[in-house]
């Protein structure tokens, strides 16, 4: 493994947006410091009216002083969403925005990941598993950092005929990155955080996928059902090498490594809320019209009538639909990509955009009455399949070669 002169830098400190509310609730731990004044153990409120102002910031004294948010809510928009209270290390900055109170944890990057790789999946992982999501987390954050100052296309076009949008971290400017699943689950050391989750951060310590001398902005998804998808099919429309479709086979067997029901691989990356979800290497989702065309309604904001198709206009290498025909008794109209047709047909979020589409029609009308949907996936598609390589990992394969696997053409390099 090489180490990089060329992109080489110290750990950042990262600021980490928890939660929005009107006011909130904590409780401070141990000692802090805010200003010049020291601040005692204790639950404390914090409105939107006192920060007006400015901003308030608790520095912990010591690595024992920890503090606690009250009702973080996990899981925003998807099935399993809850509130939870969550504990963090470091500084806990509260601050003004849009009428809110924003609670932002700034902790160094390494400590981030351990609570990261916890919260993303099982911390009792195999190690090579572990390992893999260090490095491909710590990958992701820093080339967000590094990409900042980048001009991107415009992640939302509307024409008469068309909406087209994706969501990236774009939506962040008095952070970082975020703590829920829109970025990576962050939550703190609310998690148990195992010898396993420490030992692969400490192993991959500065540790980065690097191609064509810049860090890779490295992507993952629960299960790519058979084939990732390329980077340009969900976000921006630009061919990114290392994030191309790779069919995710094992070529000594020809098994599809992410078609697993072994529950003790599952309980892997499937944590806490996220085992109720069973069936995401191939899934089912049945509507009837009043149904679908009530939801589509809801989500979209357009009346649509009665839903008569779901054509499928474009679709990726793994299936997954970016460009999807809405026709209706009252108007017709493209959405894509992948995530905006995901929330348009499903209460919280479709599993993937990789489906077929059934439509069920009786001899007296030409409206279906019934449509059905046949899926694969769980997730965007993009970078590793976190099943995938939980499979790989427990047949053996080295974090390096999990790496190589997913990321085509991406090398390791250490640059702190």
């Amino acid at each position: 493994m090489a180490e990089s002169s060329s992109i080489r830098r110290s750990e950042p400190l990262i600021r980490v947006g928890i939660m929005a509310a009107a006011s909130v609730d904590f409780e401070l731990k141990g000692s802090f410091r805010s200003g010049n004044k020291l601040v005692a153990s204790g639950e404390y409120t914090v409105s939107s009216q006192e920060l007006i102002a400015g901003k308030i910031v608790y520095e912990p004294q010591n690595s024992q002083s920890t503090f606690c948010l009250k009702k973080v809510t996990i899981g925003i928009g998807f099935h399993w969403e809850q509130a939870e209270n969550q504990e963090f290390e470091g500084a806990l900055i509260l601050q003004y925005e849009n009428g809110l109170v924003r609670a932002v944890n700034a902790v160094p990057l390494e400590n981030y990941l351990k609570s990261v790789i916890s919260s993303e999946m099982s911390a009792m992982n195999d190690l090579n598993l572990l390992n893999a999501h260090a490095v491909v987390s710590r990958s992701w954050l820093l080339a967000q950092l590094q990409n900042r100052q980048a001009v991107d296309v415009p992640s939302f076009t509307q024409t008469d005929s068309e909406i087209k949008k994706w969501y990236d971290r774009e939506d962040h400017v008095s952070f970082d990155v975020c703590a829920d699943d829109h970025c990576q689950r962050y939550q703190g050391i609310t998690k148990v955080i195992s010898e396993n989750a420490l030992q692969a951060v400490e192993n991959t310590r500065g540790v980065v996928l690097v191609y064509e001398d810049k860090i890779c902005d490295a992507r993952f998804s629960k299960c790519c059902g058979g084939m990732s998808e390329d980077f340009e099919n969900v976000w921006q429309p630009v061919h990114v090498p290392y994030l191309v479709a790779v069919k995710d086979i094992d070529s000594s067997s020809g098994e599809v490594f992410c078609n697993t029901s072994d529950p003790e691989i599952l309980r892997q990356v499937l944590i806490d809320f996220d085992q109720s979800t069973v069936n995401f290497y191939r899934w089912r989702v049945k509507y009837t019209q009043n149904q679908l065309s009530e939801i589509i309604a809801r989500k979209s904001g357009i009346d649509f009538g009665e839903i008569i198709d779901l054509q499928p206009i474009e679709r990726g290498k793994s299936g997954r639909i970016n460009r999807l025909k809405i026709i209706g008794t009252k108007r017709e109209l493209i959405v894509g990509k992948e995530l905006e047709i995901r929330k348009w047909l499903s209460d919280s979020h479709l599993y993937s955009s990789a489906f077929e589409v059934e439509k069920v029609i009786d001899d007296t009308t030409t409206v279906p009455h019934q449509f059905i949907l046949h899926g694969s996936g769980w997730g965007h598609g993009v970078g590793m399949c976190q099943i995938g390589a939980a499979v790989m990992s427990r047949k053996g394969y080295s974090f390096e070669a999990i790496l190589n696997h997913y990321f085509t053409g991406a090398k390791l390099e250490k640059i702190y």
